[in-house]
């Protein structure tokens, strides 16, 4: 049985952009500039923006091959 943590990342390493320029792609294929812009401008509301911050925070901090590995194991 999974936790919520697990989930929540699951979850996240599934989850593809709904609109824009970038809809269909997996929110951790988004490339770097992309996020930064909605850094700047503001992410969208709710658990879409909450996960693309993430996104922008895990790539910051070189670490978003943690959810490509969950992405590769769950798709």
């Amino acid at each position: 049985m999974l936790n919520y943590n697990q989930q929540f990342l699951i979850d996240l390493a599934k989850m593809k952009m709904p609109f824009g320029k970038y809809k269909g792609y997996f929110l951790i294929d988004l490339p770097e500039q992309y996020l930064v812009w909605y850094r700047t401008k503001g992410f969208p509301k709710g658990k879409l923006g909450q996960q693309m911050q993430l996104i922008y925070e895990l790539q910051l901090n070189g670490l978003e091959d943690i959810v490509r590995k969950i992405k590769q194991n769950y798709l």
